[in-house]
């Protein structure tokens, strides 16, 4: 299994990705980190620190992955639909594949792709239970083009050839809290998860290769 050092993070200046940041570097990782606003996230990630690079970008342009993802060995996304901005899940899903395979030949090159989606996003080996299929329809009635958008970003992940995760959550509570998780490929085995869960459970991902290809639900139970 390989080892990884350098992770690629996207997203870490949001509300989850703050404890995904805090965790990896309590793991000992090296962090590469896209910020479209360093000046602003500074005052929630403990930066300036020597195990955090800063790549100053957005996930919608190109150049500014490439940038990112150039020299690490994994990639974790935890970047969410911003309000009234352009559609994220699926370019950003389209831009960091397409870095992955063009960096393929680099020394520390990046196969491993894990990111975050909601409850919403279906795949073909889903048994949605009553209250799964009621947030899923919620989502699909009051945003349907963000849901097409993320539903499109899943389509476009099993068209690639990568080592990818996706992680489907429910709602999710903005606390340290770890607590136990349960995991399924069919149905949500919970209502709630904790920020610190999420990045616990995206972290533990870069060792286990069980959930490669797939969207694994999860939450805590």
């Amino acid at each position: 299994m390989k080892t990884y050092h350098k992770i690629a993070v996207i997203g870490g200046g949001g509300r989850t990705g703050k404890y995904l940041v805090d965790q990896l570097l309590d793991r000992g990782f090296q962090i590469k980190l896209l910020l479209r606003n360093p000046e602003i996230s500074n005052q929630n990630l403990p930066l300036p620190n020597p195990a955090i690079q800063v790549v100053e970008g957005d996930v919608l342009n190109y150049e500014a992955v490439y940038a990112l993802i150039e020299g690490c060995d994994a990639v974790i996304s935890t970047v969410g639909q911003r309000k009234d901005e352009p559609l994220v899940a699926s370019q950003a899903t389209a831009n960091i594949l397409k870095a992955m395979s063009e960096t393929a030949e680099s020394e520390n090159a990046a196969k491993r792709y894990i990111l975050v989606a909601g409850l919403n996003v279906d795949t073909p080996f889903d048994k949605k239970g009553a209250e799964t299929l009621v947030a899923t329809e919620w989502m699909k009635t009051n945003f349907p083009v963000i849901h097409e958008d993320r539903q499109k970003a899943y389509e476009v992940l099993q068209k690639s050839d990568a080592d990818w995760t996706l992680v489907r959550v429910p709602y999710i509570v903005f606390t340290d809290e770890l607590s136990e998780i349960g995991v399924s490929l069919e149905d949500a085995p919970g209502q709630k998860i904790s920020a610190a869960s999420i990045a616990g459970f995206l972290i533990d991902q870069l060792s286990d290769e069980n959930y490669i290809r797939k969207a694994p639900f999860i939450a805590n139970i």
